[in-house]
């Protein structure tokens, strides 16, 4: 481990640190990115069944901050999020990206990797990509040195969520044309997935290149994403964990999950970088309720997964970096995944895009600032409702009130809705919701419309509602972007 050394020279005492410290003034940077993981599902927000210790002590070793919230409630659109600083809307990327080899993430786009290459950090992507299948869009060619994983979910491929191979009764029968789910090191296939045991030794496969990486790039800065497939579904836990946890096969997974955060961070102290590493935590949206038991928790907060209410977006976010981030700090203020781009451009020296971003630089949250966030508002904006394949802004909320707009969704709770089982998903509702005020210091489940109470509230969301409309569009309102960028596509394929 890097070690301090103090000296008295004059009657000052100075701090002098040793070679290996002075090579690296610039932080590693590890960003693990877990798939429909819900705000429940740690033990430290309220998980039953099973316990994430490893994942809880990055809270207790740095800061939890309780009002994070992905840029989407859908996994394409989130990680266009992270990557860009950008709304999904504002770069041209939909909800979610199949297996059309012709759209992807516009490589015009300045991403993370890029940036931070220019300041000489190595930079690697394990796990899931999910913003283009090609080559013209993969991991290599958008700023990566190195990449293994799957180029979208594993659930894209010709095999149902109970591991049977696909058939026209399956709910999911579109599946049958999927190909096969290949996994790849840098722009070649390495193995197919083909069965549910071969998905279950994808987090442990991650798991081996990530500390791998972390082996052979410690002496230089490093920028590492660990985006495992799990726990969105199929469900697979490995022989290590599965039937281990009191909660089925999720809490297996789960235990799989912190088990692979424990192994990274163990390979930093092995390898001595560990008081030089930023690491931070996250989920890219909310639970998949539909799949019942073989879904996560969104504890007490409303909906799931390809929602706008706040069990879709809102996700815990845990940040350590020793002697920048205080321990064991809860920290309320209001940050997105848009703000990693920036945050991490200030804390590397990194220049920001060139085009217009969303994300904002949060590093004065992560030194302990709880009182006030750069971030004065967040816009639910979803591009991918089953029921109008369109984006719209379906809600704007700011330190304590969220504004809900008119719109319909599909929900997994209420009466005549079927809870899935075993794999199998269950049968969603449509619902409708009229305007609604939901005032989240007190009412953080989205229960009580609170609108006739504060007008003043409702008209000033409604004014900076209108602003990004008109930004971003809305195709439900039939207003144009103004400051829309094309995505990626190819059009001679």
């Amino acid at each position: 481990m890097n070690t301090l050394k103090k000296v008295l020279v004059a009657g000052t005492c100075l701090t002098l640190t040793t070679a290996s410290t002075m090579a690296q003034q610039k932080p590693n940077i590890i960003i693990f990115y877990v798939d429909d993981m819900g705000f429940g599902d740690l033990s430290i927000t309220g998980a039953t069944g099973y316990t994430t210790p490893n994942i809880d002590n990055l809270a207790n070793e740095g800061m939890f901050f309780t009002h994070y919230y992905a840029s989407s409630a859908i996994s394409t659109a989130s990680r266009a999020g992270l990557m860009t600083g950008c709304y999904a809307t504002r770069v041209g990327v939909p909800g979610v990206y199949m297996t059309d080899p012709t759209v992807g993430l516009n490589p015009n786009e300045e991403i993370i990797p890029e940036l931070l290459s220019k300041q000489g950090y190595r930079t690697a992507m394990v796990g899931k990509w999910h913003l283009g299948m090609t080559p013209e869009f993969m991991p290599i060619a958008q700023g990566f040195d190195e990449f293994y994983g799957l180029p979208y979910s594993h659930d894209i491929w010709p095999v149902d969520y109970d591991g049977n191979p696909i058939t026209e009764q399956s709910p999911f029968s579109r599946k049958m044309a999927c190909p096969t789910l290949t996994l790849y090191e840098g722009t070649k296939p390495v193995k197919e997935i083909k069965t549910l045991d071969d998905a279950a030794q994808l987090t442990t496969l991650y798991t081996e290149r990530a500390i791998r990486f972390i082996r052979e790039n410690k002496k230089n800065p490093f920028l590492l994403f660990v985006t495992h497939n799990m726990p969105h579904v199929p469900l697979a836990a490995s022989d290590k964990f599965k039937g281990k946890s009191q909660a089925g096969l999720y809490g297996d997974v789960m235990m799989e999950l912190d088990w692979s955060v424990g192994e990274v961070m163990k390979s930093l102290k092995e390898n001595d970088i560990d008081d030089n590493t930023l690491v931070i935590f996250t989920s890219d949206n909310g639970p998949w309720l539909t799949f019942g038991d073989h879904s996560g928790s969104a504890g007490s907060l409303r909906e799931g997964k390809q929602c706008s209410f706040d069990g879709g977006q809102r996700v815990p976010c845990l940040m350590r970096w020793k002697g920048v981030i205080p321990e064991g700090v809860v920290n309320p203020q209001l940050i997105s995944n848009l703000d990693i781009l920036p945050t991490l451009a200030a804390i590397t020296g990194a220049e920001l895009p060139k085009a217009k971003i969303d994300g904002l630089n949060m590093l004065s949250l992560l030194k302990g600032n709880v009182s006030e966030s750069p971030r004065k508002y967040f816009y639910y904006i979803y591009s991918m409702n089953p029921l109008k394949p369109m984006h719209s802004l379906e809600g704007i909320r700011d330190e304590r009130f969220k504004l809900v707009f008119p719109h319909k969704y599909l929900t997994d709770s209420g009466q005549g809705v079927k809870i899935g089982k075993g794999g199998h998903p269950g049968v969603r509702q449509v619902a409708e919701t009229t305007m609604a005020l939901y005032d989240l210091r007190q009412d953080a489940g989205e229960r009580r419309n609170v609108i006739d109470l504060y007008p003043e509230v409702v008209e000033r969301l409604q004014a900076a509602a209108e602003k990004i409309r008109h930004e971003l569009g809305d195709d439900l309102q039939g207003i144009e972007a103004t400051e829309q960028r094309p995505g990626g596509e190819i059009s001679n394929k």
